[in-house]
């Protein structure tokens, strides 16, 4: 029946169910049994006493970055499954996901981990509570396969999870939006087919489909695009794009709602509190178990596409960006760089993006 919702509407089902503190269960999908996940960030004291009382070996599944810096054995390779002890609290639990003690607690353990049996059904817990853009740890057990029925929980085959096809964005409404850069400017709106983020895309003028349009792929700042943080580069590039769009006559620029590199503005908060303690911005994401840049260039191209356009100049200093438009089939026939922005505040973030994530700058 067309009433059942599809695989897709049950993993935005299984992050909205992580983000309030619902279990979800991951399956391997066969009858023999599954996965109970709950997202360490919102776990609470309640359900980790019903998960022990279900029996069991409980682990906290995390990433090989957070393991690192937990001094954590990783037999799992890009993840660990750290044993849960007997007498742990829900503070020393929530403590392994989180890094703003570790400066101050930095011993944890000695940690115990897995290194027996399959960690797919792990990993793909940890990839779906990074897409509900919480810290990727997960408390995990071994449940029979009527686990997930009995007690009215989402179930998600841990395939589904893994799979990284994109997800077409569809365009929703478009109007004319006059604005400071450009009075000829229109606004479209697209939406996720997976009930994620929106993504927006501003168009200056009437560019030439047939012709490479003068484009920037500009992942969302809360920060600096509307507080003006002068910690990075952010508010300047998106102004100043928009305004060499006007001067053009023509461009496209795309919003994407990937904040913080794409690990949602609550995580890139702590990073920069990780940062008032010395980190740099590679370092800080790696101490909560992220990789240097999570974000997917795909969904830009998917709606440059989606637009008309097949060519673009793209102005940009990260050489990835340009990489990935070429992998999807958008010809850049220009690199345009954009370096604005520097002052006092962000130069050694600037620095670091030029070492360690190869911008050139």
């Amino acid at each position: 029946m067309s009433f059942i919702p599809t695989i897709t509407e049950r993993l935005a089902r299984a992050r909205a169910d992580l983000r309030m503190g619902v279990p979800v269960v991951v399956t391997d999908g066969s009858e023999s049994g599954g996965l109970l996940v709950l997202a360490a960030e919102t776990l609470d004291k309640a359900r980790l006493d019903d998960l022990r009382g279900l029996g069991g070996t409980p682990v906290i599944a995390v990433t090989g970055r957070r393991a690192e810096t937990l001094k954590a054995r990783a037999y799992d390779g890009d993840i660990a499954r750290v044993l849960l002890p007997a007498d742990a609290t829900l503070k020393w639990v929530q403590s392994i996901a989180d890094p703003a003690d570790d400066m101050r607690s930095p011993m944890k353990g000695p940690l115990a981990t897995a290194r027996e049996g399959d960690a797919d059904a792990h990993r793909a817990a940890i990839t779906l509570i990074k897409a509900a853009r919480l810290l990727p740890a997960g408390v995990c057990l071994a449940v029979d396969s009527a686990f997930a029925k009995q007690n009215d929980l989402t179930a998600i085959p841990a395939s589904a999870i893994m799979d990284t096809r994109l997800s077409p964005s569809l365009p929703i409404v478009a109007a004319r939006l006059p604005m400071e850069a450009s009075e000829a400017g229109r606004l479209h709106i697209f939406r996720p087919d997976d009930g994620a983020e929106e993504h927006y895309a501003i168009e200056i003028g009437k560019p030439d489909r047939s012709k490479p349009v003068l484009a920037r792929l500009h992942s969302a700042c809360f920060t600096g695009d509307v507080l003006g943080s002068l910690k990075c580069d952010c508010g300047p590039q998106l102004h100043g794009a928009l305004a060499a769009m006007g001067e053009n006559g023509q461009g496209v620029l795309l919003y994407l709602n990937q904040e913080g590199r794409g690990i949602g503005l609550a995580n890139k908060m702590r990073a920069y509190s990780l940062q008032d303690q010395g980190f740099d911005t590679v370092e800080a994401n790696h101490r909560l178990g992220f990789e240097d840049d999570e974000r997917d260039f795909r969904i830009g191209a998917d709606i440059l596409k989606k637009m008309g356009f097949s060519a673009v100049r793209l102005m940009t200093n990260n050489p990835n960006k340009i990489a990935r438009m070429e992998g999807e089939g958008i010809a850049v026939t220009e690199r345009v760089p954009l370096k604005i922005g520097e002052n006092r505040f962000n130069t050694a973030y600037l620095a670091t993006k030029a070492t360690k994530s190869g911008h050139l700058l």
